[in-house]
């Protein structure tokens, strides 16, 4: 008993979703010391849906492995290769498969779009009382996940919100370092080879839309917009909505005209979509790649001045901060020592 009550204080002091996932599976494998234990989550398009591993502990294995969430979507395995997986996904139902182990795969409702489970293999079936206490713990683990997603997502879009932002961008800027560090001492790999990338999206005319059709109208074209952004871009790119008609992605690209590819194509569907009731809309991107030692206030200072010329010159466009820069169109301004305000 007073190893499960430590285990469950552990599970409930995350304030992190990859952290919450790899204490479950610590916690799964503390109590019932089965042969592995792991989490997996479908990703990419509805119909060519890949397996992302979140978080496993194998035999004798103490730190969880995980892939990155950067990884190369066509090298995980396809979902029908998992059949166990896939049957409890649609039944919503615990699934077993008895051999020389017992594969044992409880389902994990995250949504239609990106399944989950938690599998589970042991010596011998599970007994009745570990079922239980799995599903126990899972209870926990999913009102634990609800909050999280209330408090770090945008009510109306449910995309991210502005203040899970310092996180993800302070995680950017110490791997932007890493590449930066490798690179240096000619010990190239993948993450060298790319970086990341900061785009401010703002609705041109929105306060029109407001205006015009009222706020209900105009909450609907937000709503709208986010999942043209969903479809647009990649599982692993973090979508965020910062208030009012602005928006913000952060991303990781091969380079600068990858992302500008990225966020054209998000231009595009969003200037050829049908909004009910208002017709179409545009929108203005302005984006800047993230600098190792950046601070958000400065990614931001930059993005803006982009959008702002977006704005400027006729808007519905996607502007560079860098190639706006090598034009003359803007003048780089020197950066202020010792910045350490992040908002």
């Amino acid at each position: 008993m007073p190893q499960l009550v430590d285990n469950l204080a552990d599970l409930t002091s995350q304030k992190d979703r990859d952290a919450l996932e790899l204490a479950l599976v610590g916690t799964i494998k503390d109590l019932l010391v089965p042969t592995s234990v792991a989490i997996y989550r479908g990703v990419g398009d509805r119909d060519k849906q890949r397996w992302l591993t979140c978080a496993r502990l194998g035999p004798g294995e103490v730190v969880p492995s995980t892939d990155s969430a950067w990884v190369n979507i066509d090298t995980l395995p396809m979902l029908a290769e998992f059949p166990l997986r896939q049957q409890a996904i649609e039944s919503q139902q615990v699934t077993e498969q008895i051999g020389q182990t017992t594969c044992t795969v409880f389902p994990l409702a995250w949504n239609q779009d990106a399944p989950g489970v938690l599998e589970v293999t042991t010596a011998s079936p599970l007994p009745p009382e570990s079922r239980n206490l799995i599903a126990g713990v899972l209870r926990l683990y999913r009102n634990f996940q609800n909050l999280l997603d209330y408090g770090e997502r945008d009510t109306l879009t449910e995309l991210l919100n502005r203040k899970t932002f310092d996180g993800a961008f302070m995680k950017a800027t110490v791997e932007q370092h890493k590449a930066s560090t490798a690179e240096q001492g000619e010990r190239r790999h993948e993450a060298s080879t790319t970086s990341y990338w900061l785009a401010m999206i703002d609705i041109d005319h929105f306060k029109r839309v407001n205006d015009t059709y009222g706020h209900l109208i105009g909450d609907e074209v937000l709503l709208l917009l986010a999942r043209l952004m969903r479809a647009c871009f990649r599982f692993h790119d973090q979508l965020y909505r910062f208030g009012g008609e602005e928006f913000v992605v952060l991303m990781r690209c091969s380079g600068e005209a990858e992302a500008a590819h990225a966020l054209e194509r998000l231009r595009l569907s969003t200037a050829g979509h049908l909004f009910p009731q208002v017709g179409h809309i545009t929108i203005s991107i302005g984006f800047t790649e993230v600098r190792a030692g950046d601070t958000p206030s400065g990614a931001f200072e930059r993005a803006d001045k982009a959008v702002y010329y977006a704005k400027a010159h006729g808007r519905n466009q996607v502007c560079s901060h860098a190639a706006l820069i090598a034009q003359g169109d803007l003048v780089e301004q020197a950066a202020n020592i010792g910045d350490v305000e992040l908002f």
